[in-house]
């Protein structure tokens, strides 16, 4: 992705990103923001092949890396197509969203399936497609003993759990003391447990890490796949037989919120985990990535319109269609998630003029669903449109059916550059439908509908 400066502000009050301002005006003037669809999620396929180029270039020395996408980040087919159309694998989490992988062509040999609590079931059908497959626990091990065909292509690993600590942002922070997610490597006994697992499987032969994302730095990222470098070291020293081959390091790295800068880069990341465990990148191990946000974030935003405002004890608020159902974790967590806004009018231009200290809240039927407290920006009005930038991963993909709102549409769009363009984006804009937005019929089913009298039927 292009880097770009900005100075930084607090609260996510940063001047708006205005590469997105030609597409804004563009979805405005093609319907696909306005009455007939008050919110919108959109794609930038182009940002996103660069992005994935720019992780591509920073392990350009490593000898054997397969780089997935973590499908939770934007469970899309359409956009799992395109990352994959760009060179990546996928990682999963549940049934779900293997499924949605081999519905993208992600070949089986590409896809690492992670979860801390997977039926038999699930791993039955990951071993026979020979999908990856991290045991989260001793006890999965047990399991996998029990299923596993000798002949499965699929190759097993052990997640750990290094316990190097939290970053800002708790329920982020998967290496910490307690958390659920592998095994606790600093827990009694259970180095010994791990290694000892490892010499009673054969086949089991990789080791897999992830220590949190958002809120994390880099340096605590990188403590935590060197423990687990030090630990495979040790196994195959211990064993006396090269059983460890690969290291799945996960993802996790953090985004930006703050203005447009993409900070930390991929090379950054790289950097870190050189000093941190100079023999990873040796050769002696293969390695698998796992990310998912630094992709999409900043590649992707969500439109949405003003259907009123009001003042209510001199404060100004902005009613939006952009809510707890699609900006969840910003409402939930606002101090963790903040979010630059974009104000636009009707037409789909950047608002101009003195700025106000607005509220900018969304549909759902509860006093906390507000996106943005006190935002200082020009004073919106009913009908005008509101952006919130950097929502490309998670926001509009995983909606919330708070309320029965609908999911929103979502697009991708290529904008071409116009001849007298600095920015790359005043060109004409296409957009291609990624998801329909729900419908009430498509809510009614889903609700039930079909089994409408399932509980009030009577005998005779």
């Amino acid at each position: 992705m292009t880097q770009t400066t900005s100075a930084h502000h607090q609260g996510g009050t940063a001047p708006p990103a205005a590469r997105f301002d030609a597409v804004v005006r563009a979805a405005v003037g093609q319907g696909l923001l306005g009455e007939g669809g008050p919110v919108a999620g959109f794609i930038d396929t182009e940002g996103v092949r660069a992005s994935v180029g720019a992780l591509h270039d920073a392990f350009a020395a490593t000898p054997e890396v397969l780089h997935t996408f973590a499908a939770k980040a934007c469970s899309l087919v359409p956009v799992l197509r395109l990352l994959a159309d760009c060179g990546m694998g996928c990682e999963v989490a549940s049934p779900g969203e293997l499924r949605l992988a081999v519905e993208a062509g992600f070949a089986a040999s590409r896809v690492v399936l992670d979860s801390p609590a997977k039926t038999r079931e699930e791993i039955r059908l990951a071993l026979a497609l020979g999908v990856a497959v991290n045991a989260d626990s001793l006890d999965e091990l047990r399991r996998i003993d029990a299923l596993r065909n000798p002949g499965t292509a699929s190759v097993l690993g052990l997640r750990v759990n290094p316990q190097v600590g939290g970053g800002s942002i708790g329920p982020m922070s998967t290496a910490t003391d307690t958390s659920k997610f592998g095994v606790a490597l600093r827990d009694p006994g259970a180095r010994e447990a791990i290694v000892e697992a490892f010499r009673e499987r054969p086949w089991l032969t990789r080791l897999h890490t992830h220590v949190g994302s958002q809120g994390c730095p880099l340096e605590l990222i990188a403590d935590g796949v060197a423990r687990t470098y030090e630990l495979a070291e040790e196994i195959n020293a211990t064993l006396g037989v090269r059983r460890v081959t690969s290291l799945d390091i996960g993802g996790g790295l953090p985004v930006n919120f703050a203005d447009e800068t993409v900070r930390p880069g991929y090379a950054d990341y790289v950097a870190a985990l050189t000093a941190a465990a100079p023999g990873l990148f040796s050769g002696r191990y293969s390695l698998v990535t796992e990310f998912g946000r630094s992709l999409l974030a900043k590649n992707g935003f969500i439109g949405a319109r003003v259907e009123y405002t009001k003042d209510a004890g001199g404060r100004r608020i902005a009613l939006t269609h952009a809510g707890a159902q699609t900006a969840t974790r910003t409402v939930l967590m606002p101090d963790a998630w903040p979010l630059r806004i974009g104000a636009f009018g009707p037409d789909g231009t950047p608002k101009t003029g003195p700025s106000l200290a607005q509220d900018i809240a969304g549909p759902c039927c509860f006093a906390g669903d507000v996106v943005a407290y006190g935002r200082e920006l020009p004073e919106l009005a009913e009908d005008d449109v509101v952006v919130l930038y950097d929502t490309g991963a998670y926001y509009f993909s995983t909606p919330w059916a708070y309320n029965s709102l609908p999911r929103p549409a979502v697009y991708g769009f290529r904008a071409v550059a116009g001849p007298e363009d600095g920015s790359g984006h005043d060109g004409p804009v296409t957009f291609a439908t990624v998801r329909d937005a729900q419908s009430l019929d498509d809510i009614a089913a889903e609700s039930g509908l079909a089994h409408r009298d399932a509980l009030i039927q009577r005998d005779g």
